[in-house]
């Protein structure tokens, strides 16, 4: 089928419109990140619903997030020890396992597990707050939604993800040594002193610290979608899935980014 100019013009004009289309969202979900940033800074946020949408947030994203972490890291035993046994270096899979789950899976999967929970749920509760006025009652009462609404989410969400991830790199590392030590006949000191040889505190660092953007994103993405919702309850719906679409896609691009100025950097 030939290509005709005309073919070709809608087809810049719908790469053109897609790229405008996300320079402002990206430029929205920043000014409405910066004016949470904003409020917090001047008058501060009530600490007790902080408390609060950490327990909604993170206890409750715990069970998931532990479950998706321990099956990761057993699987990832599973298929690095097809490999090295060819080699003959069994012992190895604990580099495996160590390394990928503390610098990307378990900041990532993490970060997913919480976007497709919590992020969704952040959404769906402020966007119903949005359809049935209720948002509109605060400000009557001189009451800041961004101060009670946004900024809290948002702060939740950066605090517990690294707690989240720790455990998660815990359990994919343990779910590794069980499957060493079971299938791959490796005795668990031999696993353990491998372990800690190659992973250092540096690649944990350097995972725990992805993931307090990962929680922004998450975070910010929930309020955004769900302070903007329209169209009554099928409205709420649709910035629910939004929310975890988007925020999944802002998790990967931004690990990508993250990790190479990491290595450009040298850690």
């Amino acid at each position: 089928m030939a290509v005709t100019p005309d073919s070709e013009r809608t087809l810049v004009q719908s790469a053109g419109r897609a790229c405008i289309e996300l320079v402002d969202f990206v430029g929205g979900l920043v000014r409405f990140f910066g004016q949470s940033a904003s409020v917090v800074a001047r008058t501060g946020f009530p600490f007790r619903i902080v408390v609060q949408q950490m327990y909604e947030i993170g206890v409750k994203s715990l069970p998931l997030t532990a479950i998706a972490s321990l099956a990761i890291g057993m699987v990832m035993a599973l298929q690095t020890l097809t490999l090295l046994k060819k080699f003959g270096v069994t012992q190895y899979v604990a580099v495996g396992v160590g390394l990928g789950m503390a610098r990307e899976l378990g900041p990532v999967v993490t970060a997913l597990m919480v976007a497709g929970r919590a992020g969704s749920g952040i959404s769906a509760e402020i966007g119903s707050m949005r359809v049935t006025r209720q948002i509109d009652a605060l400000r009557i009462l001189a009451i800041d939604p961004h101060r009670y609404l946004v900024a809290t989410r948002i702060i939740a969400c950066i605090l517990v993800m690294p707690l989240l991830t720790a455990i998660s790199d815990f359990l994919g590392i343990s779910g590794g040594a069980f499957i060493g030590t079971v299938v791959g006949g490796i005795t668990f000191p031999t696993y353990l002193d491998t372990t800690l040889y190659y992973l250092t505190v540096s690649d944990v660092v350097n995972g725990l610290a992805k993931t307090l953007l990962f929680g922004a994103i998450v975070g910010t993405t929930g309020a955004y979608y769900g302070f903007n919702t329209e169209g009554g309850t099928s409205g709420v719906g649709r910035s629910t899935t939004s929310t975890v679409v988007a925020a999944s896609l802002m998790i990967f691009i931004t690990d990508v980014i993250m990790t190479q100025l990491m290595v450009s950097l040298g850690y």
